[in-house]
């Protein structure tokens, strides 16, 4: 185990959320759920007894960095990779894979967004145990692919190429669908919801880094002398505003010719939507769901109502609506058209500046 890490990713915004996440708390420090846990607190607690505390580095923007010490008191100052800026998943996982590969050149790695809800606690572990056992024994970049029960259109697909039963060579990677493009992948059986996670050796990944991104590599390469010291943040704050902001799918997965895929089913959702939200909330006959707060429903259906904590919602005769508020704002929208609430964020940030956002 002393040679497993995980790098948790939590320098997103989560402007789909809004109101209940904004710029100065994102959604992976709320707890959606009344559990207690934030999302990341979760994501943290899933790796007991496959990584040690010691091991698990949080990439984030610096201006998180108290938040994720107060709700992650076991992890130490350094432990909190921060970046000057966001500039998408490839600068931000080599920072810390180069970071790793410092204290120890033979570490296996899983990363990990710091949103994702996952329900089946007990299948996630083996299957990263599985995965772990899997890179620190071959020479290959593993990703982690959902079995669809649906034609879902807000997940990325791959399509799966030779390989056993659980684990395959991957064939392509596949830009969110359209309805009846997602219909024809869950018919053909071939494809599995991309979810984001990822495990790799630190020296096979940093390999396709060279080969695949070098102008991110060399950046990182350079401070091979200043990782685990004083000067590392001013060296990040000086070379990563002339990284490119691409994704990690994008920039290495894509390109690289020894990815696989391990199909896993272990009650995952990227919680990225309210209606992901809707969905994953227990509900009444009316298919209404309530999150945080009180409510009383009249004649209405299929609504997504969340306030906070201790507040009661009254609603007579809404149906299929969003109605969210927190951080002084209300929201009501159709729920099959929250796609334009990153627009109203957009609106609101240019009528109020950054009071709401």
């Amino acid at each position: 185990m002393k040679n497993n890490y995980c790098i948790i990713m939590a320098g997103g915004v989560g402007s789909r959320f809004w109101p209940f996440s904004t710029n100065e708390r994102p959604k992976q420090f709320l707890d959606f759920f009344g559990t207690g846990r934030s999302l990341l607190r979760m994501t943290y607690e899933r790796l007991d007894g496959i990584v040690p505390a010691s091991n698990v580095f949080i990439v984030t923007n610096r201006i998180y960095k108290e938040t994720i010490l107060e709700q992650l008191p076991e992890l130490e100052e350094n432990q909190v990779l921060l970046e000057p800026m966001r500039r998408n998943t490839a600068p931000c996982i080599a920072y810390a894979v180069y970071r790793i590969r410092k204290q120890n050149p033979k570490a296996n790695i899983v990363v990990l967004p710091s949103d994702h809800l996952i329900t089946n606690e007990k299948e996630f572990q083996r299957v990263i145990t599985e995965g772990l056992r899997f890179v620190a024994n071959n020479d290959a970049l593993l990703t982690l692919g959902m079995k669809p029960t649906r034609p879902e259109t807000g997940y990325g697909y791959i399509q799966l190429g030779n390989g056993g039963e659980d684990l395959r060579k991957v064939k392509t990677f596949t830009e969110k669908p359209n309805l009846e493009m997602a219909k024809v992948f869950l018919a053909s059986g071939e494809f599995a919801w991309n979810s984001g996670m990822f495990l790799w050796r630190a020296d096979v990944i940093i390999e396709q880094f060279n080969k695949h991104l070098s102008e991110v590599a060399d950046k990182f390469e350079e401070g091979d002398d200043v990782y685990g010291t004083g000067k590392e943040q001013d060296f990040i704050n000086r070379i990563y505003p002339q990284c490119p902001n691409i994704s990690i799918d994008y920039g290495i997965m894509e390109k690289a010719d020894n990815v696989y895929v391990m199909l896993a089913d272990f009650g995952w959702s990227d919680l990225g939507t309210w209606s992901s939200l809707h969905e994953l909330t227990p509900k009444d006959s009316d298919g209404n769901a309530v999150a945080k707060c009180e409510a009383m429903l009249y004649n209405a259906k299929n609504n997504m109502v969340a306030l906070p904590e201790g507040e009661l919602a009254v609603i007579e005769g809404l149906d299929g609506y969003l109605v969210a508020r927190d951080n002084g704002v209300l929201l009501i929208c159709k729920k099959d058209e929250e796609a334009k609430i990153r627009q109203y964020v957009k609106d609101a940030e240019e009528k109020f500046g950054k009071k709401y956002i």
